[in-house]
């Protein structure tokens, strides 16, 4: 366990109230090596003051998020996304981290299947910026009931499909436990995405989800199989951080330090 908890990483959004400042220094005082940063956040206080605080603390990044959000109604529009895209992959090699998450879009007119047609296209263009970075493009399939508003890339089976074109220097996936959990093909697509997983991301499902956006749980209050399917990635060739990635405002309302004190516990017990 003590090697497992070496890999554990802070994804920023679980303490969305702090400032990065705030959550480094957070995990420092919880002893947690890694943190996955949002770029809302860099933006904040700017890129070199985000790298100068993580470098000063000795942290590691597991992530940035996110890029994607490629559909858009018009040419001059997915161009003006593209650009945005690089400027996180820039982001990511300036913060030594190697992967982009990227949560990639929904469809802007009602027509989904162009709206996927325009993540491809979208994605093709970014890779050979982002590979000159050193950067790897993490596709991370949204839960379904995210299409209409977040990503129409809502299965790993489609997520894999898009990566595989690419080498898995270029392009991999991400699996988050909360948005594939219930997918019938899950372990297969595991399988299938082996040497090309670059994250994974773990939370809860609870019974009610008590709202779409906001409505992960803590590790082991809801009903996925967590431990199963991180040895299934782990199997798949993935060894690297594992990030808490927690989207509730109830748990963001609570001292920051009480829920990383939590995330350890649970981490240990259900991951």
């Amino acid at each position: 366990m003590a090697d497992l908890m070496e890999r554990l990483s802070l994804n920023q959004i679980t303490t969305e109230k702090w400032s990065l400042k705030e959550a480094v220094d957070g995990c420092v005082r919880a002893e947690i090596p890694w943190i996955s940063i949002w770029r809302h956040k860099i933006a904040e206080i700017g890129l070199q003051e985000s790298k100068r605080i993580v470098k000063d603390a000795g942290l590691n990044v597991s992530s940035i998020c996110r890029g994607g959000m490629f559909p858009a109604p018009t040419a001059k529009e997915r161009e003006e996304r593209l650009d945005d895209n690089r400027r996180a992959v820039e982001e990511a090699a300036e913060l030594g981290t190697d992967t982009l998450v990227l949560v990639c879009g929904p469809s802007p007119d009602r027509d989904i299947d162009t709206a996927r047609n325009y993540v491809e296209e979208g994605i093709e263009k970014l890779v050979p910026f982002a590979q000159s970075h050193g950067v790897k493009l993490g596709i991370e399939p949204l839960h379904p009931m995210y299409a209409a508003d977040r990503s129409v890339i809502n299965t790993l089976g489609q997520a894999n499909t898009i990566a595989e074109k690419y080498s898995p220097e270029q392009v991999g996936v991400v699996v988050d436990v909360f948005h594939v959990w219930w997918d019938p093909e899950l372990y297969q697509q595991i399988e299938r995405a082996a040497g090309r997983i670059v994250g994974f991301h773990v939370s809860d499902w609870i019974v009610p989800v008590p709202d779409i956006f906001k409505g992960r749980g803590m590790m082991g209050d809801g009903v996925i199989e967590i431990n199963r399917m991180r040895q299934a990635v782990e199997q798949a060739g993935y060894h690297g951080p594992i990030e808490v990635e927690i989207i509730n405002q109830a748990i963001w309302d609570r001292p920051g330090d009480e829920v990383l004190r939590e995330i350890k516990e649970r981490f240990s017990k259900h991951v």
